[in-house]
């Protein structure tokens, strides 16, 4: 399939042809217009395209004639070479939930909506008007029109953000759900809503007061800065995760850790979590052991992912031993519950390298850890 994509260049541009060389193992050809191109390649795309894209837009312009001259006349310039060229191939064109506003950008987007009705009764062509609201995702451009791609922008940069009213409630798509609806009309036909025009379901619609936003996104920092992982149940603040990473400084994406050492090997806290625990590497020196202690409400999970283990257990006021033989070769989770005593023995010839989870992260204040020997 031969896909024209205009406003290449731009956010919805490039997070489609992404998605467009991802979907199959028959690449589509892609033409791309922007403004490197002529009206020429613009001509020549439109007489053999099987799909057309069209992004190309202008938002915020130096001028407001532009509104018109880029959001409204070049469209029709697009479709009129498709009528020229008797192309009658589908057009997905994406409008703005501002077009029934009093506006110079409303007005541009609306005069496109009615351009490309008529094309439909003219070129009896399949047209699809997407009315979107903001979209946020990996490579919008900040410090333009994306609240969120300047919000991430600044922060991950400690830069101040501006908010004038935080308690303004915004309403969101993810581009990527974007994508994947945008996708889908390639190969079906998908009615529109009743008023003739498309949107995403309404569940992938997020709604949240700038306030909010920008706490989410400052959380994302602080968390990153102690090695949390942040609570990502819900879906919106999964995708927000997402993209506030896109937008670090490739020199702030490494994260430093501490690691506690001895003779006998050493300690480091990974990943932590608010409600899931954390996450640590345990390394031990060949015949070294660790532990012989317990806890009363902490409980652990051991995986060796380099090395061979011996781990004993034995229930406190027991005398009853438990051995288990951990191995890279194969690989398992052995669970410690609390009330047992037990210990790590590296059995190899080469440091022990264990991942350790524990329910809870750890407090020096509480460490709920007592010594005990697990042989008798």
């Amino acid at each position: 399939m031969k896909i024209l994509v205009t406003g290449a260049g731009g956010f919805l541009g490039k997070n489609l042809i992404a998605a467009l060389k991802a979907r199959s193992k028959e690449p589509d050809r892609i033409y791309t217009y922007d403004k490197s191109n002529d009206l020429q390649d613009l001509k020549n795309y439109t007489k053999d395209c099987d799909f057309v894209y069209h992004f190309a837009a202008v938002h915020r312009p130096v001028r407001g004639e532009e509104f018109m001259k880029v959001n409204y006349e070049f469209f029709q310039t697009l479709l009129s070479y498709l009528r020229e060229n008797k192309n009658k191939c589908p057009v997905l064109y994406t409008s703005s939930i501002q077009a029934v506003q009093d506006t110079e950008y409303a007005r541009s987007k609306r005069m496109a909506e009615e351009a490309l009705r008529e094309h439909e009764m003219l070129n009896k062509s399949r047209v699809i008007i997407y009315r979107l609201t903001n979209t946020f995702g990996k490579w919008a451009k900040p410090c333009a029109y994306s609240v969120v791609a300047t919000f991430c922008y600044n922060i991950a940069r400690e830069k101040d953000i501006e908010i004038h009213d935080p308690d303004t409630f915004m309403r969101f798509y993810y581009v990527d759900d974007v994508m994947d609806s945008f996708v889908k009309h390639l190969k079906e036909e998908i009615p529109p809503d009743t008023d003739g025009y498309y949107r995403l379901p309404e569940e992938l619609c997020y709604t949240v007061t700038l306030k909010k936003l920008a706490d989410t996104l400052l959380d994302f920092k602080k968390a990153r800065e102690n090695k949390y992982i942040p609570d990502m149940k819900d879906s919106f603040t999964k995708k927000l995760y997402s993209t506030y990473l896109s937008y670090l400084p490739l020199e702030g994406l490494k994260i430093p850790l501490i690691s506690h050492g001895d003779d006998r090997g050493s300690f480091t806290e990974i990943f932590k979590t608010e409600d899931r625990g954390q996450i640590s590497l345990n390394i031990t020196k060949p015949g070294v052991k660790k532990g012989e202690h317990y806890h009363n409400t902490k409980c652990e999970k051991f995986l060796v992912i380099s090395g061979s283990a011996l781990i004993q257990l034995r229930r406190i006021g027991s005398k009853e031993l438990m051995e288990y033989v951990l191995s890279e070769k194969e690989p398992c989770i052995l669970e410690v519950p609390p009330g047992y005593t037990h210990n790590l023995i590296n059995l190899g010839a080469s440091d022990l390298y264990t991942l350790i989870w524990a329910n809870e992260v750890f407090d020096p204040a509480h460490t709920d850890t007592y010594p005990c020997l697990v042989s008798l």
